[in-house]
């Protein structure tokens, strides 16, 4: 047999070993490959269908109905519509009306009416500027808010310094009861003014967290280290940080909330030093006159 023919026969055998052959004789390659891509189509229709028949989380735009850990923002990471502005407006006014009780020779100004007044006033014009949600920019509402804190806290600490001189030179408390009234008035004020400081300043302002400009906290509250604890909305309010400023004045340091920035530990530490001069004075005093 000539050469040629055998390498032809080598070449037909080739390729009969190569192609694949069915039971109903050779399979075409492009019939057997549209038959694999309209599997995988049909398969991808089944997961597709299974996809739309599973239940889904409700969500809004803010992410509310959605749960720590399932990706949502925790409302104090993002713009939020701001904090009802009636939590401060209460306790100013009790800061306010606390002064009325004090003795003559503890007050800034005279007649003794005079400050609380010029306070009131500032309060009136914040809450008819913005009298509901806390979320508007203006450098004129912001100067009036750090104006009325200013003016508390410069009439309490008027008040604290004329009373420890009081108690120490033996001018001040001759009856436990006044005395114990005015202590606690002081006390009190203390509180509401200082949680009026963190407010005001904790990562900017009510305003700047509302509008989610600044991202580090100046307090780590317990809701932003266990979110699965706090519902989806939650984010500080005036309430939070009052609460932080009177568990600092009553236990003379913090307790479930921590403060992070220098300011705050050392407004924190001001705050605890004249707590702890006030309530020891008036107690020891209070206590050493009672009959």
């Amino acid at each position: 047999m000539p050469e040629t023919s055998k390498d032809d026969e080598s070449r037909q055998d080739l390729a009969r070993h190569e192609r694949p052959e069915s039971h109903d004789g050779p399979r075409d390659p492009p019939a057997e490959s549209a038959l694999i891509l309209d599997g995988i189509r049909a398969l991808h229709g089944r997961l597709d269908e299974l996809e739309r028949r599973m239940p889904r989380p409700e969500r809004s735009s803010h992410g509310e109905g959605q749960r720590p850990g399932e990706g949502a923002i925790p409302a104090w990471k993002r713009p939020t519509e701001g904090e009802a502005r009636w939590q401060a407006t209460i306790a100013v006014a009790a800061a306010v009306a606390l002064q009325f009780p004090l003795p003559g020779r503890l007050v800034l100004l005279h007649p003794a009416w005079v400050l609380p007044a010029l306070q009131g006033l500032l309060l009136l014009a914040l809450v008819t500027a913005n009298p509901k949600r806390i979320n508007r920019e203006s450098r004129a509402i912001r100067l009036l808010g750090l104006t009325l804190a200013a003016l508390l806290s410069l009439a309490n600490a008027w008040s604290v310094a004329q009373l420890v001189a009081g108690l120490v030179q033996g001018t001040i408390g001759q009856t436990a009861g006044p005395l114990l009234v005015t202590g606690g008035a002081i006390w009190l004020t203390n509180v509401i003014v200082f949680g009026l400081w963190y407010w005001e300043f904790d990562r900017g302002g009510p305003v700047a967290r509302a509008n989610a400009t600044r991202l580090y906290p100046d307090f780590l509250f317990v809701q932003m280290t266990s979110p699965h604890l706090a519902p989806p909305g939650w984010e500080p309010a005036f309430g939070d940080y009052l609460y932080l400023s009177f568990t600092n004045a009553a236990a003379f340091s913090p307790t479930d909330v921590m403060p992070l920035s220098r300011w705050a530990k050392m407004a924190m530490t001001v705050q605890a030093a004249i707590s702890i001069v006030t309530v020891a004075l008036v107690v020891a005093r209070a206590v050493n006159i009672l009959k």
